[in-house]
């Protein structure tokens, strides 16, 4: 599977953000599909997750309310909506898939920068 994420940028403190993650290669029938950041001088961290072929979503506790993870089936696109940003979103961005068997993400795409500026 080849990831291609993209929708980064500048946002506003509170302000809202979408993010794409494009999909190809495989049929995303048997995968998750997630979301993870990483901050400057931080570890990359586990923020949402949509298992593709029932839609069923997963969050990490502390973006509940404020992000939304959605699928386009037809266009093999993930999204992640962030709303009500906050500086400490600030982070690489980046989408990743596993199989519904394994227990870790083996797909990666290539990141993609936002920054919350006041």
């Amino acid at each position: 599977v080849q990831l291609q994420a993209s929708g980064g940028g500048l946002a506003q403190v509170g302000g809202s953000l979408t993010l794409s993650c494009a999909a190809s290669g495989d049929t995303l029938s048997n995968y998750y599909m997630g979301w993870f950041r990483q901050a400057p001088g931080k570890e990359r961290e586990f923020l949402a997750a949509i298992r593709w072929n029932a839609g069923i979503e997963y969050y990490e506790d502390f973006v509940k309310g404020r992000f939304i993870i959605s699928r386009d089936n037809l266009g093999n696109t993930v999204y992640l909506q962030m709303n009500k940003l906050k500086p400490e979103d600030t982070a690489i961005y980046y989408c990743a898939a596993r199989t519904l068997e394994s227990l870790q993400y083996n797909w990666w795409g290539q990141g993609t920068l936002v920054t919350v500026s006041s």
